[in-house]
């Protein structure tokens, strides 16, 4: 599944694939594909609708 996030650091929107067999609970590291900082990726999936929610943090 293609997800979009806002990187933590410049802002610029960003794509990348979500392995859904991880589970519903995901965090990764993913760097931005503009200005290469590694931004902190938390994905939450509600089993009942399949809604999305993407959050994005600088990773320190």
């Amino acid at each position: 599944m293609l997800i979009t996030y806002q990187c933590a650091v410049c802002g610029e929107t960003n794509e990348t694939v979500l392995d859904e067999s991880e589970g519903t609970m995901q965090e990764f590291i993913e760097d931005c594909q503009v200005c290469c900082r590694p931004n902190v990726i938390r994905v939450s999936i509600d089993e009942e609708t399949g809604a999305l929610q993407v959050e994005s943090a600088f990773e320190e």
